[in-house]
């Protein structure tokens, strides 16, 4: 608990400058958007692609942004301290991004519930929220919150959680090693993790339950819809006319849930901006010469 309490002085009084993202490419225009939604960061543990997540940080830009849980990876950060330069550049650039204007609000989860001890307080910014409304530009009334509360085996199962995380973090080491050997092939990122809970039934059977549960609590708030993370299954589809939106993850899924200026919602698929995949998709279209 004194690192929870260390790590939160350090996240309101740091001030150290962020290396940024360095690279080869030209600078890219910002994407802009009403309002963005991200997720399940995991910051604190290897498995967080902070490549992909600075680039998106750094490439879009919104009147208001979502932190919608597992921002930092506490548990993970009990049993092993891990907290690389990249890291911290993250938590610079949100800093950043609320220092500019940008409304930022964090409604912690599971994995970072330490902060639900701030509920109602402001951190560079940064306000801790447990729970929040929002109203598209459209008038839809949407409701934020991370989703561990209609995970079963969260509340009922606490020790079978820590389980399952710690065989997470090894699919995710090894998924790392993989994808590794595929930027040397110029192919681009690939998730096994969400390969592997695709092909099991009884994951897409949880994923499906948890959705359910999710949209019938919207449909008695009273809301048109929901915005959640926890799962890592970036989804925006209709149950049973409730709007259910996941923004995914940022370990497997590498995505986040946009609105635009006329209240339109997309799910974002970061990978696809990387500048592999758009290199790849350059050489796809380019003509073929004799």
């Amino acid at each position: 608990m004194q690192r929870d309490d260390a790590f939160l002085r350090a996240w309101r009084t740091m001030d150290v400058p962020a290396h940024g993202t360095a690279d080869d490419e030209p600078t890219r225009p910002a994407q802009k958007y009403r309002t963005l939604w991200i997720s399940d960061l995991h910051l604190g543990t290897p498995g967080c692609s902070t490549r992909a997540l600075l680039d998106f940080l750094k490439h879009t830009e919104c009147e208001t942004l979502f932190l919608v849980g597992d921002i930092i990876d506490g548990w993970q950060l009990r049993r092993h301290w891990y907290w690389p330069q990249a890291h911290n550049d993250v938590v610079q650039k949100l800093l950043r991004k609320a220092r500019k204007g940008t409304r930022v609000i964090f409604i912690p989860g599971n994995h970072d519930e330490f902060a639900r001890k701030y509920l109602g307080l402001n951190f560079g910014g940064i306000a801790v929220a447990h729970e929040w409304v929002h109203e598209t530009a459209d008038g839809r009334k949407l409701w934020i919150m991370h989703g561990d509360l209609f995970d079963g085996v969260i509340q009922c199962a606490n020790w079978l959680a820590h389980v399952g995380d710690t065989l997470y973090e090894f699919t995710l080491k090894l998924n790392r090693h993989l994808n590794t050997l595929r930027a040397r092939m110029g192919l681009p990122y690939w998730s096994l993790s969400k390969y592997l809970k695709l092909k099991i039934k009884r994951a897409v059977s949880y994923v499906g339950d948890f959705e359910q549960a999710v949209a019938r609590e919207a449909r008695k708030r009273g809301v048109q819809g929901v915005v959640c993370g926890h799962i890592h299954h970036a989804e925006l589809r209709d149950i049973d006319g409730i709007l259910y939106a996941n923004d995914g993850d940022w370990v497997e899924s590498l995505t986040a849930l946009a609105e635009h200026a006329d209240g339109t919602l997309e799910i974002l698929q970061w990978a696809e901006h990387m500048p592999v995949a758009r290199a790849r998709a350059r050489r796809r279209s380019e003509p073929v010469t004799a």
